[in-house]
């Protein structure tokens, strides 16, 4: 239903979604007024993100900090509050479910479904392969070629099991691949070659038949090799018949970098193959201290990502990797570096968040 009503709304939109994001923040106050207060002195609620993607066919979502979403009552009201689908930031990786061999906690990924269901949001599981945030008993262990396929085995299977039915789309296999476009030198590919990633998508295809099954990376925003060589691998994997549903598009920018205007040609080509598309942890690093012009660069590294979306017609979730600057992880990742989402460390909106709301006003046909 979203994908029929995206297509009507892209084609009519799409000459107005590629003005510069730059003109989206600086009429975005007069529409925040708008929204604010309407005719003849009638006030109304602001629209939220989620609620603007869905009138324009997407989700928009966000990645959760299990912590926060614990103990921090803002973080928990803006959670339920703006977003209409939410990722798993860590609670789902494989050293949080499994910290030892076949004794698992769901703890806190139980509590992020269950809070999901609540606010009558989507989850996106993140995620199920991956070479890092692995469990010591698994980086540290000698196993055989055959025992680690098993203990893979288990793992999604018993995973995906656990969340059957619960879980929108999962991210299978995430960063797979080196700049150039080889493979990663992960345990996966030195001990079981490249195909861990078909047996990957077919166990959780088993293990949850409904779930749509994902792979995940960074740096194939644009047309590039590491972006073709995913291409020419989904291309292969469908035409075994591999359950492969998606192409996740993470979107970490940086706003010292060149924003991504090739993406919408991008995510075409995935889409013309029959594949689901998503931006799945956008964010748009700042080097520290953020000034003014920084920050409309970042609006403008936001719009793009949201353009290219919006502008195909199997993309159906925008998600920001974080939304507020308080439990950011680009410090601690890039030093010097932060600031990197659409709301401060005070929950206040920045540019970037009015950009999101304006694009996605537009593209449901609003004024």
């Amino acid at each position: 239903m979203l994908k029929a009503t995206r297509s009507v709304a892209v084609g009519a939109a799409a000459a107005v979604l590629l003005v510069s994001a730059f003109t989206l923040s600086s009429a975005s106050a007069a529409t925040e007024d708008s929204g604010r207060h309407g005719g003849k002195g009638h006030s109304a609620a602001p629209q939220t993100l989620g609620t603007l993607g869905q009138k324009a066919g997407l989700r928009i979502g966000t990645a959760v900090n299990a912590t926060a979403l614990a103990e921090d009552a803002p973080y928990r009201a803006k959670v339920a509050g703006e977003f209409s689908s939410v990722t798993a930031e860590n609670a789902m990786k494989w050293e949080a479910v499994e910290p030892q061999r076949g004794t698992y906690d769901w703890a806190a990924a139980d509590e992020l479904v269950a809070f999901a269901k609540k606010n009558r949001q989507l989850v996106r599981g993140h995620t199920l392969v991956w070479h890092s945030q692995l469990p010591a008993w698994l980086n540290n262990g000698d196993f055989t070629a055959e025992e680690l396929r098993e203990i893979l085995h288990q793992h999604i299977t018993d995973q995906v099991t656990h969340f059957k039915g619960k879980i929108w789309q999962w991210d299978v296999v995430n960063e797979a691949f080196n700049e150039d476009g080889t493979l990663r030198d992960s345990i996966w590919l030195r001990k079981l070659g490249p195909g861990y990633i078909a047996d990957a998508f077919r166990w959780a295809h088993e293990a949850d038949p409904r779930a749509r099954l994902f792979i995940n990376d960074y740096n194939i925003e644009g047309v590039n090799a590491k972006s073709t060589a995913l291409y020419e691998l989904v291309t292969g994997l469908r035409k075994q018949r591999v359950p492969v549903h998606g192409v996740g598009i993470q979107g970490h920018l940086g706003v010292q970098y060149s924003a991504p205007h090739d993406i919408a040609d991008n995510m075409l080509r995935f889409d013309r193959l029959g594949l689901e598309t998503a931006i799945t942890e956008a964010d748009v690093r700042i080097p520290m201290p953020a000034d003014s012009t920084e920050l409309e660069a970042q609006a403008e590294g936001y719009g793009v990502l949201l353009r290219g979306c919006l502008l195909t017609p199997g993309c159906n979730d925008f998600t920001v990797w974080g939304f507020t600057d308080t439990y950011s992880w680009v410090p601690d990742t890039f030093p010097g570096q932060g600031a990197a989402n659409i709301f401060d460390e005070d929950y206040a909106p920045k540019p970037a968040y009015s950009t999101l709301r304006q694009t996605l006003a537009l593209a449901a046909g609003r004024h």
